[in-house]
């Protein structure tokens, strides 16, 4: 028989599972990171990120790096591991969740540079294999969430699967099995629609294409030419050491550590790179600024769909590009990406120059189909950095 702290423990874990496929259907002191940064005061931003810690039902740990140039400031509050009670580290590792979404459309972009694959490169061009309703969606229509493809971690099979076995090994490149009986959701092209099919058959054209294995494309493409020594993408449930911990939080109860609840394999190209905020930073003034991509294929990538969300939604005013988002604040315009899942929310964003950065990183899942009045919250505050971030 259960004891009433395990069946609570069960009950809980088993929310925290049910929220990552509810996110899914839906779609401390001012402190340098590096030796030279000098401190700041950023007392506004300070009491932003812990008014977001003090909420009840609040993420317990954030960890804020902004970026001007040569300069980077950290800005953290509440704890990195509540067993210890450290603060949030820069170097320490966490769960990109949807922010992985860039890094298989940095590994497409850069090969449609190589002339290996094209923007209107269909699915059954290169992946006949897969259904043939699905055959017109060019590889555009996968960057951009206007494919129509359902996405398969809505299917109930995939569901009862991670709610029976969160640790599940999935062959990640059949994970469009669970939907290969249905068809598209709309006409390929015709409206925005956020699916994590999409960046699965993303990632499956690359191979294709190329032969090679994405794992390895994102080290040849991504890792490498960004100098990217903390990134990766796991398989299975373990982080990487130091990481930063992420909790289920639903009070009166204590926040659960969820860090290792669920693997990666059921994600894979949609949602399992795992980074430090170091990286994350060096990946998105890499990526969003610019430099990976020649000026052919980046006006490509910045042609955009108004009100095409990231999930969550990042700050201000949404609009979806080619796996980048753009987020017109009232201080400006930033380009990144936003991500979810269990113990963690993301946001990496840069100027077009790449060098204003912002990366926002929150300990507990935050979305619009569970915390909505936490997620405007969290919103108004990454909005608040991004104003200071684009202040002359």
């Amino acid at each position: 028989m259960l004891s009433r702290s395990s069946g609570r423990r069960r009950t809980r874990r088993s929310t925290a599972v049910a929220a990552v496929l509810a996110a899914a259907a839906a779609g401390g002191l001012v402190q340098p990171a590096h030796a030279g940064d000098g401190t700041h005061p950023g007392q506004p931003l300070q009491h932003g990120i812990q008014q977001l810690v003090d909420t009840p039902g609040g993420p317990p740990g954030v960890i804020a790096v902004l970026g001007r140039g040569d300069r980077t400031e950290v800005y953290r509050a509440g704890a990195g591991d509540l067993g210890t009670g450290r603060p949030p580290r820069t170097t320490d590792h966490m769960r990109l969740a949807s922010v992985s979404k860039a890094y298989s459309g940095a590994v497409a972009l850069r090969l449609v540079d190589q002339g290996r694959l094209r923007l209107d490169t269909t699915i059954g061009e290169r992946l006949p294999a897969l259904p043939a309703a699905w055959c017109d969606v060019t590889l555009r229509q996968l960057l951009q969430h206007t494919s129509g493809l359902p996405d398969f971690s809505g299917s109930a099979a995939f569901r009862q699967i991670l709610g029976t076995d969160p640790h599940h090994v999935f062959d990640s490149r059949k994970l469009l099995d669970f939907v290969a009986g249905k068809p598209l959701l709309f006409p390929a092209g015709a409206r925005y629609q956020y699916s994590n099919s999409d960046n699965i058959a993303v990632a499956l054209m690359a191979e294709a294409a190329t032969g090679r294995r994405y794992e390895d494309l994102l080290q040849q493409l991504v890792y490498q030419p960004l100098h990217l020594r903390q990134t990766s993408l796991p398989q299975g449930f373990r982080l990487p050491r130091p990481s930063l911990h992420g909790y289920a939080v639903d009070p009166p109860a204590p926040p659960e550590d969820v860090t290792e609840l669920l693997g990666s394999s059921g994600v894979w190209a949609s949602g399992a790179v795992v980074a430090t905020p170091d990286d994350l930073t060096a990946f998105i003034r890499g990526y969003a600024g610019g430099g990976l991509l020649s000026p052919h294929t980046r006006k490509q990538q910045l042609t955009f769909v108004p009100g095409g969300a990231s999930e969550p939604a990042g700050p201000g005013d949404n609009a979806a590009g080619l796996a980048v988002f753009r987020y017109t604040t009232r201080c400006g315009v930033l380009y990144g990406h936003t991500g979810n899942t269990a113990g963690y929310t993301q946001l990496a964003a840069a100027t077009l120059d790449g060098r204003r950065t912002l990366t926002f990183s929150v300990t507990t899942q935050v979305s619009k189909s569970t915390e909505p009045a936490l997620l405007a919250r969290l919103r108004a505050v990454q909005e608040d950095f991004a104003c200071a971030l684009l202040r002359p």
